[in-house]
Formats: structure tokens, sequence, C-alpha cells
């Protein structure tokens, strides 16, 4: 069939938002439900833990090696956190959106922007906010992950985290889980039937229009 020239690239599906609106949550969800997407791995300097696997939970790097990467411009984003750097490589993420898979990232505005000037037409963002501060605040508290002084500084950090949310072309208000899974779920399926990513499109409907 004509039809089964017609291949679809992959996207990559950014997902932000300040902590404790439920990116992560959303996040996981998405990926036990959606079989053509996986998780972007990326790259550290900082020690393997106990556990993680190599290629599975981040590949490990030592400085020389990553900072060779970078200066090659191999990564999509990089940062550096703390006393360790993280990355995106390049080739992984390419190799994924050309089988027609599609790769999620929960990374921050800033990383965001780094994509979004290495790879725009595979980019699709999704800002997550929270219905209001009270119930951040309350998400956080209810996490009992963090102390005192480290929620306080989330929340002061949120101001400034929320004020980006113009940069990216989807909003959702996380008002309830399931339902903001189903949103960006709908936004999944809009974006696989952009006609960029539907590769071969082109032929299939000259095909067509001859048969007429």
């Amino acid at each position: 069939m004509q039809e089964e020239l017609i291949q679809r690239r992959g996207l990559m599906l950014v997902l932000s938002s300040p902590s404790g609106a439920g990116k992560t949550t959303i996040s996981r969800r998405l990926l036990d439900i959606e079989p053509l997407l996986q998780m972007s791995v990326s790259a550290t300097t900082r020690p393997k833990r106990p556990g993680e696997t190599e290629g599975r939970d981040y590949f490990f790097l030592d400085r020389e090696e990553f900072g060779m990467r970078a200066n090659k411009d191999e990564f999509l984003e990089h940062a550096r956190v703390f006393d360790h750097y993280y990355g995106t490589p390049k080739g992984p993420v390419e190799d994924t959106l050309s089988k027609g898979r599609d790769v999620l990232f929960d990374i921050d505005w800033q990383g965001t922007q780094q994509i979004k000037e290495k790879a725009p037409s595979d980019l699709v963002r999704v800002f997550i906010l929270p219905p209001s501060t009270i119930e951040l605040e309350q998400r956080l508290r209810r996490r009992a992950q963090d102390s005192e002084e480290v929620v306080e500084r989330r929340m002061s950090e949120a101001s400034s985290e929320m004020s980006h949310w113009q940069e990216y072309e989807y909003v959702i208000i996380n008002r309830d889980i399931e339902h903001s899974v189903d949103q960006v779920r709908a936004v999944l399926s809009a974006e696989r039937l952009r006609r960029e990513r539907q590769l071969g499109l082109g032929g299939f409907v000259k095909a067509l229009r001859e048969q007429c």
C-alpha cells in the first residue's frame, strides 16, 4: 500500500515546571502508557551510584571527555549543576527520532532554550503550572522529601521559573494529574500529525492524484 511509504519523524517533548507542579509524575505516567515515547538519557560527570546502569540511567563521562564533546557541539544542551556537568548527547536522540520514536525531556527553561537553538523543528514545549502557589507549597510539603529550608528555597525559585511560561507552545494548569496527562497526550497526538513530520507524504499525495 502507498500509505506504508509514509514514515513519521519523532519529536522531542519537553516538560518544564517549577518543582512540585507535577512534571515528574506526569512524565512517569506518559512513559507507562505511550509505547513510542522514551526518556532522554543524559551524560554526566558525577560518579555512578549503586544500581545505576550505563546508557540507561546516564552516560558516565569524565570531565575531560565531557569538555571535548561540548567543544565539538555534541550536546543538545548542557549545564553545570553544583560540582558536576550534565548534558544531552545529540547522537542517541537523533537516532531515536529517525526511527519514528519520541524523546521526553524533563529539563528547565535554560536547557529548553539551548535545544530550541539547535533543533527547533523537532521540539515541542509544554509548561506545567500549579493551580495556585498555596497548592504548590502544599504539594512540596506532602512529598516530605525536603527540609523546611529547601521548601522555602523552591518556593522562592518558583516565581522566576514560571516567568518563562510564554516561551512554550503549550501551557497546562495541573489541577488533576490524570486530566493533565490526557492533555499532554492530546498535544502529542496533534504534533505527531504535523505535515513536516510525516516523511513521504508528498509522494503519497502525488500517487493519489495520479490515480484520479
